[in-house]
């Protein structure tokens, strides 16, 4: 069985980039545009991997982070994250996060995040 993933994005862009990047080697389980719908299709689909921004409305990629990991320990989640939100990446991994790849995304760095994080 293939690796189970969930995009999170509020763009509609970036989550077809993702999708057009994993969907060769992975199973893309469902697609939500915040943290609220996040949290409500982990707990539906219980995907392996998380891939999650960082900036949503609604709730953002660090609470709904906090909230998974919270529900499922061992959730794994890798935060998508533009250049120069350092912050924002500490906060991520203070709430959980496992990985994160950076905007613009870049297949090679997208597939390295995805390998390491299944991997650990």
């Amino acid at each position: 069985m293939s690796t189970g993933v969930l995009i999170v994005d509020d763009s509609h862009f970036m989550r077809n980039l993702l999708r057009q990047i994993l969907e060769q080697d992975y199973r893309i389980i469902g697609e939500a545009t915040n943290g609220a719908e996040a949290v409500k299709l982990y707990k539906e689909h219980d995907p392996d991997i998380v891939m999650m921004d960082i900036v949503m409305p609604k709730c953002n990629g660090i609470k709904a982070t906090a909230a998974i990991k919270k529900i499922d320990p061992a959730a794994r989640v890798i935060m998508c994250t533009s250049v120069g939100q350092r912050e924002k990446m500490k906060l991520a991994v203070k709430a959980g996060a496992d990985g994160y790849v950076t905007k613009p995304f870049e297949e090679p760095s997208v597939r390295k995040a995805l390998t390491d994080v299944a991997a650990a």
